[in-house]
This record gives C-alpha cells, structure tokens and sequence, in this order.
C-alpha cells in the first residue's frame, strides 16, 4: 500500500479543522497532523477560544513519538501569548523536525513571526500547501485581519420568479425544511446574523440557531453559542416586546446618532445593546462604519445578512456582499410579491450587476445557489 502524500495529510488537518466550523468563533478554524515513518502519531483541531490550539492537541496525542516528526497544519503556529501559549514553542520544545504549512498567519500578532521562530529553531519549514482549501475555510478571519471588516453572506429564500414574500410581508415559508436546516448551519457557523428593522417587524424574527433543526450530532453544544443580532434601525422603531430581545444572546440595535435617549433607554430595558453610527451617504446608517465596528470591537469573523430587499440592496450597493447563498423554491408567487433586491442606479444593460456562480445544487425540493458578486467594469473594459 503506497505511503500518503504530504497533500493526503495537509487534506486531513483540513477535514480536522472543519470540525471546528462552528465554535472557534472569534478565532480561525485550525487542524493539525503529526506524522512519523508514515504513519499518524498525533491529531487535534482548535474547538473553541480560550482551549488549545490544534498544534497542542495533536502534540499530547503524540507524546514522545512527536520527536522527529513532520507537523502538518492548516495555518501558522502562533508565536505570540494570548490565551494560550503559543504553539511555535510548543513545536520546538517537542522536538519536531519539519512543518508544513498550508497558509501563512495573517493576524498582524504572528504573521510570519511563528515561521521564523521554527526556522531559527533548526526545523524545516514549507508554506503553501493546499493554501487555497486552507483560505476558503476562513473568509472571514482572513478578511478582519487584512481589512478590518468581516466577511459578509447574504442569504435569500426566493421563489422561482424571484420574490421574497407577498406584498402583505406574509414570507413563511417560501421553502421547505431542507432548506431552512442548511438556514440554520449557516447561522451556527456565523459570528453575527444582520438584519434590517422591517424584516424583524414583519416576521418578529429570533434570529437564534435552533438545536432541533440543525439535525448534527453535536447540536446543542453548537447552540450553546449564539450568534450576536444585530438590527440595523435608522430611526429605532424596534419593538420593544420584539422575540430577539429576550432570546440568549445579545442583540445589537445599530442607528444614528441624536435619537431620544428616552427611547433608547427602554429599547435598553427591553434587552437591546443600542449602538449610535454616522449617518451614511443615503440618510441612513453608515454600514461601512457598522461593519468595521462588527470586526473591530466584536471580533465578528462572518456575518450572515438575513433581510429584506431594501438593506440587501443597499449592502449589494456598498459593494459589502462577498458570497450570496440564494434557496430557489419550486413555486410562483407572481408580480405584486415583494423583489429579492432593491437595488440603485439600474436603467440600462450595461448597468446591471454580474455575479459568478460558485455552486448550484438541490436541498430537498429546493435549489440552492452560491454566488459571487462581481466588480462592476466600465463597458468595454
């Protein structure tokens, strides 16, 4: 039987590190193999913020077989002391002889300082293997560290005509349970669910990640960690007696500055964390500046937009979409229903808004598309 290859092992601390999916939040999703005469000695994957990183894992797994061997790891050992200690030391005080790493640490704190500490050390060092797996698995940290904002996903239940609900606002459910359980994982995985202050006042929405729909073994446990809500609101019409404000977790109501303190004072009574922005181009709330303070101040990694046409539109608009997951249902529900998106400036062809698709597949009776938006070019450039 042929040896695995180094791409075989990178492979696996990927399919380690996703079990981390949805519970490393705010940190990044790490896994890690030990490898000696080629064989396994040792794996571990990051679980949650505050516990051992992967490379600690897989090296107490190992024990004394870790002398000598080749570490496999999805991103750069960390060299720095923050809640735990930092896993390049860990490396060399247990004798590793070489690390492969799929991609280089972009958090300001390491950034290639976990490299040159093991090189210094004597150990080879490789980067680069499977990068792009190893990148796809962590949009979001990636993107707080290099510019300061999270990933954003926005998700949308459509029906085949592209409406989101009636004109009434009634919108349950346009599509079926399938699709509504792969809703849920990717709320789980998401540091933040936004929405926009109408969609909670039509559907009194909770905007939480329910155990029983998520259908995974692990599903309470994954609960236990909410995401942060958050409710953009201009002009703070949030009810008070809305459903996600007595949820677990926290929500965070987003207007302008200079609203009645008194009405943010109950809306704080009730349960909200009220967060005054400039105001942005549109009269609106400046959702570049909300964006930075999801990534700056509450570490938010992914942000998944659940809203209507209207904040959807003007996210497209601001060019903060990076991924769009669309769930087409088999159904019609005709021309007076209400758009998937309300988007400015569209009168001609050469105006409209290209997207790549990444993915289309079946979830049930349903059909769910991923999608990329793309950057918008001059005709004929």
């Amino acid at each position: 039987m042929a040896e695995p290859t180094p791409e075989a092992w990178m492979a696996r601390a990927l399919e380690l590190a996703r079990r981390g999916l949805y519970t490393t939040h705010p940190n990044p999703r790490v896994g890690c193999v030990l490898v000696k005469d080629g064989c396994a000695v040792g794996e571990g994957f990051h679980a949650r913020a505050g516990e051992p990183h992967a490379e600690v894992h897989a090296l107490r797994a190992a024990g004394e077989a870790a002398r000598g061997a080749t570490a496999y790891v999805t991103l750069e050992p960390c060299s720095h002391q923050g809640r735990t200690g930092p896993c390049a030391v860990a490396l060399i005080e247990a004798g590793v002889a070489r690390v492969v790493v799929a991609m280089a640490d972009p958090n300001p704190a390491v950034a290639g300082r976990g490299i040159a500490m093991l090189r210094d050390a004597g150990i080879t060092v490789e980067v680069g293997l499977l990068e792009e797996r190893a990148r796809a698995l962590n949009p979001g940290f990636i993107l707080r560290m290099d510019h300061g904002r999270p990933f954003v996903r926005l998700k949308m239940a459509m029906s085949l005509d592209g409406r989101t609900a009636m004109r009434s606002g009634e919108s349950q459910w346009i599509t079926g349970p399938q699709a509504r359980r792969e809703v849920q994982r990717l709320r789980a995985r998401s540091s933040a669910v936004l929405t926009g202050v109408e969609s909670v006042i039509f559907d009194n929405s909770r905007l939480t990640v329910r155990p029983d729909q998520l259908e995974l073994a692990d599903a309470e446990a994954i609960a236990a960690r909410q995401p942060l809500r958050v409710v953009v609101d201009t002009h703070l019409r949030l009810p008070e007696a809305a459903a996600c404000l007595v949820e677990p977790g926290r929500t965070l109501v987003a207007t302008v500055e200079g609203h009645d303190p008194e009405r943010r004072e109950r809306l704080a009574a009730a349960g909200a964390e009220v967060l005054a922005l400039p105001v942005g181009a549109d009269g609106r709330v400046d959702l570049h500046a909300l964006l930075r303070h999801l990534a700056e101040v509450e570490q938010v990694n992914e942000v998944l937009l659940e809203t209507g046409a209207t904040l959807a539109g003007a996210m497209l608009d601001a060019g903060l979409v990076d991924e769009m997951q669309l769930f087409v249902a088999p159904t019609l529900l005709g021309g007076d229903a209400r758009p998937l998106f309300q988007l400015a400036g569209i009168e001609t062809m050469a105006q409209q808004r290209p997207l790549e698709i990444l993915d289309i597949r079946a979830v049930g009776h349903d059909w769910r598309i991923t999608a990329r938006p793309l950057r918008r070019t001059a005709p004929g450039a």
